[in-house]
Parts: structure tokens; C-alpha cells; sequence
């Protein structure tokens, strides 16, 4: 291990989340005030124990709205990451940072959003947005004006390119949405945990953008997700058992674009995604390699981003992602559970927050969707552009 390496020092010592919905009636500030203050709780803490806060850049709610609304007396350190759904782990990462340099003794890391009621993230720009088309590195301009106005269109794009090199089928991505259906059905708290899926009803979905299906697509939620990160030192003297943060990693692909999505479309290899890149890093940081993993918490705006992510972070060769998935090997009692929750397609999409504490629960013991004797998790945040991941393991 290296002399400065973060392995093991930090652990998520408490998580709290809402009500997943459609329509919550409240603000994002009520929502993320809650969520915190179960995880606060959670943790065996009072509000006064906090001295840090991260947000994710696209947050309503501030560092400074949530540090008011909790009552924190000292707030001495404060971050936001993103863009949005890559933002997650990064949190992580800049949580870790603060406590071992001494910045912050307890960190809490937190995503509120009204993303059904309200701002909807997944709806896209059209004619009727008011604004410039382009512009400041976005490349927009090359998408938008031919009807480019959404993430889920890129990877759409993106899903066929998958099928015409190898050959994967919508069924294959029927089955990942069906297993993490399966997860959700176990989870009272989940959004759609009420309805079934079988993969009948997958290929019956309307085509949204082809070859997406309805059930291709993430929720779209009202909600909040917090964590609290302390050093592993602390957490023995916390009521809940810890999870050890046995790495975190960032990164991007080379000569990597601005914008959001869409300019993976214009790489010398569209299918080349930054989380190869963060697999490496992140092994490495926590030393450990994809046969150590037991668990696994896929961010899913998608059901297409769970296949790469498969393929990426190295439990199946590439163009082998599909295949792995309608193997069962992603589901509960599989090799690789997958996504125990619900994850975004069916559990609620808090751009990615959730993951994170599903990803704690499993290492706990106490999922709704657990995995017997699982002492590790990877737990990965959004891509194309840039992404972060993280390893989260028991004592």
C-alpha cells in the first residue's frame, strides 16, 4: 500500500433516505433535510457532530441551505461534483479527502430532488427552451438542431452500435431490467416496487428511442439520499457497523470533450467510456480486482449502461456483456448480484445517491435484496464524459 494511500482510513458510518415518489409536495430543501438528518442519526450523531457538507453541482439545495436548515454550528468544509449523475462517488472521493487531510471530522454527502414534479433531467432541450443552442464547449450545436435533444437518445445510439459489433440483443437488456425489477419488488420503499415485470412486458414497452424500451429508461423521482463519512477510527465509537471505504477513484477517457453526453457520439471510439479507465485506477486504490467483488450497485440511467459498466469493470470480456447478463449472473444468487434495490430503473433515480446506500445496507446485512456473506460492493456513478466508482467493504 502506498504511503499515502486512503485504503480502509474512511467509512460510511450512517445513511438516511425519503420517500421515493412521483410527487412529493415538498421542497428539495425538506427532502434533503430529512434524508440527512435519518443518516445524522443513523450514525449515532447530533447535527452539532457535522463540519462538512458535499453537494452535487446539480443541486437546488446548497451547502449553506442544508448547514441552516440541520442547525450545524461549524461548517468547515464544503464541495460540490458532477456533472450530475458522475457526481456520486466523486462526493465520496472529496469526503475521504477532507477528513484525511484534517479539514473535516464528519462529512455528510447528500442529493434532494423534485425530478418527476418538478426540473425533469431527462426530459431534453426542444424548440421551445428559451436560450443560445452551442456554445462554451457544450457542442450542442452539432445535436440539438438534428434532433439530438436528450440523454436517453445518445444512448440509444449507443445501444445500437453495441448490438452491430456484437451482436447483443434487446432481450439481453430486457433481462437486466427485469432482475433489477425483481430487487425492487423486495423493497417496500422502491417506486415501482409494486409491479411486476416479466420480460413480456419489457419487449411490449413502447419503443422509445430505438432499440430503448420504456423499461430501457430510468424512474424519474422525487427524493433525497444522504450518507455520513468519518474516519474509520471514529466509526468504532458509531452505532451502526461501518463501511470501510476501501477505495475511490475519478476519471475521464483520453482527450476527453466537454458537454454532457452527446460528444461521445464524436470520439475516434464512441464506446470507449471513462469507467475502464476508473476500474484500473480503482483496483489498484483498494487492492482488490473484479473476482473480490460480491456485489455490485451499477449506476442504471439505462439498462445499456449496466452492460458496458459489466464489461468495463472486468466481469466479462467486451462484446460479452449481454451474454453475462441473460446468464443470470446478475441476479440475486448469481455471480455478480446487481443493482439489490431496484437502482434506477426501478427503485428511484436520485442520480445515483441510492446506489450508495444500497451499496452500505449490503455491507451491513440488512438489504431488502441481501446477499449472504457479502463483505464487498463497487458501487459506480454516471457516464460518458468523465465517472467515479468505489469499493465499499466490511471490517
Amino acid at each position: 500500500m502506498k504511503e499515502l494511500s486512503h485504503r480502509d482510513r474512511c467509512a460510511v458510518v450512517g445513511i438516511g433516505n425519503t420517500e421515493f415518489s412521483t410527487n412529493s409536495g415538498r421542497s428539495v430543501l425538506s427532502l434533503a433535510t430529512e434524508a440527512s438528518t435519518k443518516a445524522i442519526a443513523d450514525a449515532g450523531l447530533e447535527p452539532k457532530d457535522i463540519d462538512g457538507i458535499i453537494r452535487c453541482d446539480f443541486d437546488a439545495v446548497t451547502q449553506s441551505d442544508l448547514a441552516n436548515s440541520l442547525g450545524l454550528p461549524d461548517l468547515r468544509y464544503w464541495s460540490a461534483h458532477g456533472p450530475g449523475g458522475s457526481a456520486p462517488c466523486s462526493m465520496m472521493a472529496s469526503a475521504v479527502g477532507a477528513v484525511l487531510s484534517g479539514q473535516a471530522n464528519n462529512v455528510l454527502v447528500f442529493r434532494s430532488m423534485n425530478g418527476r414534479s418538478g426540473f425533469r433531467l431527462g426530459k431534453g432541450r426542444n424548440q421551445n427552451d428559451v436560450g443560445p443552442i452551442g456554445g462554451n464547449g457544450s457542442y450542442e450545436e452539432f445535436f440539438v438542431p438534428y434532433g439530438s435533444v436528450s440523454p436517453g437518445q445518445v444512448w440509444a445510439m449507443l445501444a445500437q452500435r453495441h448490438m452491430h459489433e456484437y451482436g447483443t440483443t434487446s432481450e439481453q437488456l430486457g433481462r437486466i431490467a427485469t432482475t433489477v425489477r425483481e430487487a425492487a419488488n423486495a423493497n417496500p420503499n422502491a417506486q415501482l416496487g409494486h409491479k411486476t415485470l416479466t420480460l413480456e412486458d419489457y419487449l411490449d414497452g413502447p419503443m422509445i428511442s430505438s432499440p430503448l424500451r420504456l423499461y430501457d429508461y430510468c424512474l424519474e423521482t422525487d427524493g433525497a439520499c444522504a450518507v455520513v463519512v468519518s474516519s474509520t477510527e471514529r466509526a468504532k465509537d458509531m452505532a451502526k457497523k461501518p463501511a470501510l471505504i476501501a477505495g475511490v477513484a475519478m476519471g475521464s477517457v483520453p482527450g476527453v470533450q466537454g458537454g454532457m453526453a452527446a460528444p461521445t457520439m464524436i470520439r475516434p471510439d464512441p464506446m470507449l467510456f471513462p469507467s475502464t479507465t476508473v476500474a484500473s485506477t480503482l483496483y489498484e486504490r483498494a487492492g482488490m480486482g473484479p473476482s473480490d467483488i460480491d456485489v455490485a450497485q451499477f449506476y442504471d440511467c439505462f439498462t445499456i449502461t449496466v452492460l458496458v459498466q459489466l464489461e468495463d469493470y472486468g466481469f466479462c470480456g467486451v462484446g460479452e456483456g449481454g451474454p453475462f447478463a441473460e446468464s443470470g449472473a446478475i441476479a440475486k444468487g448469481g455471480s455478480l448480484p446487481v443493482n439489490t434495490a431496484g437502482g434506477n430503473l426501478s427503485e428511484g433515480y436520485i442520480h445515483g445517491m441510492s446506489h450508495i446506500v444500497e451499496g452500505v445496507r449490503q455491507i451491513r446485512g440488512d438489504s431488502t435484496s441481501q446477499v449472504p456473506g457479502a463483505e464487498t460492493c463497487l458501487v459506480t456513478s454516471g457516464l460518458p464524459i468523465i465517472t467515479s466508482a468505489m469499493i465499499l467493504r466490511s471490517e
